[in-house]
């Protein structure tokens, strides 16, 4: 089902095998409607957030063709104001469960499209979502508050909620990153946002007062990373710093302390982070850990409690499955992939000269 010359890139010894990679994407495919939505799996709901992050682990695995609906059914359900509800019942456009607008969820179109950009090089694609991009980047932007922090949502009857999140503003961070590069790409300079990129950017890295206090999420510890807000040696002393706190050793990463639960989308995700400041070998530890929650579709179960020797819940995402892709293809030097979450290449914005 993976196209020639991408499958060995999702292949990882000790994670995956080229059968074990194709089974992941046909699980993911499987959820996949007609109308290129990709909920989290058929029945359940669809977030705009964890749809793209499955949409690029299609990329990852060479199926260009499915990611490019899943896009489209991003740009035919846009909302007027730029944004997406925060949830639709089984990918269903007509039926949405949470008419909250969440920040966080609306940004990250702009990675997606420019990792599907990135791993296609089709302008015509680039040409068609762009007007995506700048809308939902407005829509994010008119939250950002006077330190630089984004609000986290507009409720239903379009209050705005000023409360910041951390892990949601690093993601933020990242999709401004990636919206400001495929402005590059197309010669249209946006100075506002990178002006609020470098603000928010700031804030993530010195003002942590600025957030609602999520600190036993293990999120909130690598997330600053994984966007990119913060890398070098401050990346690695913030890794460090939390690791004996939220990692379990052979079973993978705690979504919450103390609560003995690990993930498979946080884990993932960390690999990620581990893999962008070149802790290359522990990102592959924790991928291999976390094999545990293979299941033998080839998907992943959210987590398992290991106090309990239970998996919970009883459920397979496809963006659990995703980020476990995205993980592989970053480990094995897939070119988008490497280029959207190593970020050495994105524009950083403009840093304030003060606090």
């Amino acid at each position: 089902m993976t196209s020639p010359g991408r499958t060995e890139r999702l292949v990882l010894p000790g994670v995956l095998t080229a059968d074990q990679a194709a089974a992941t994407v046909r699980g993911i495919a499987a959820v996949q409607r007609d109308d290129g939505a990709v909920p989290w799996f058929r029945g359940h709901h669809l977030d705009p957030w964890d749809h793209v992050e499955a949409a690029m682990a299609l990329d990852a695995a060479g199926e260009h063709t499915r990611a490019e609906a899943a896009y489209r059914w991003l740009a035919d359900h846009q909302l007027p104001d730029g944004s997406w509800y925060a949830a639709y019942h089984d990918g269903d456009a007509a039926r949405p469960t949470d008419r909250a607008r969440e920040t966080n969820f609306c940004a990250y179109v702009a990675v997606g499209v420019w990792h599907h950009y990135l791993a296609t090089g089709d302008d015509a694609f680039a040409d068609r979502m762009w007007p995506v991009v700048a809308r939902a980047v407005e829509f994010v932007l008119a939250l950002q508050q006077p330190g630089g922090q984004i609000g986290w949502k507009r409720e239903p009857d379009g209050t705005p909620v000023a409360d910041a999140l951390l892990t949601g503003c690093s993601s933020v961070h990242h999709a401004l990153r990636c919206a400001l590069a495929l402005a590059d790409h197309r010669e249209e300079p946006q100075p506002d946002w990178e002006l609020a990129a470098g603000w928010l950017g700031h804030a993530v890295r010195h003002h942590p007062e600025r957030f609602l206090d999520k600190d036993r999420y293990s999120m909130d510890w690598y997330y600053p990373v994984l966007g990119g807000a913060v890398r070098g040696t401050a990346a690695k002393q913030r890794l460090e710093d939390g690791w004996d706190r939220f990692v379990v050793p052979g079973l993978g990463v705690r979504c919450v302390v103390p609560n003995p639960w690990v993930t498979g989308g946080e884990s993932a995700e960390l690999a990620l982070a581990l893999w962008a400041v070149g802790e290359s070998d522990r990102a592959l530890d924790v991928l291999r850990w976390i094999q545990h929650l293979r299941a033998d579709n080839g998907m992943y179960w959210t987590g398992y409690v290991f106090e309990d020797d239970a998996v919970w819940p009883r459920e397979q995402t496809a963006w659990t499955a995703g980020s476990v892709l995205l993980a592989v293809a970053a480990l094995g030097g897939d070119p988008a992939t490497t280029a959207v979450f190593g970020a050495d290449d994105l524009p950083t914005g403009l840093t304030p000269n003060c606090c």
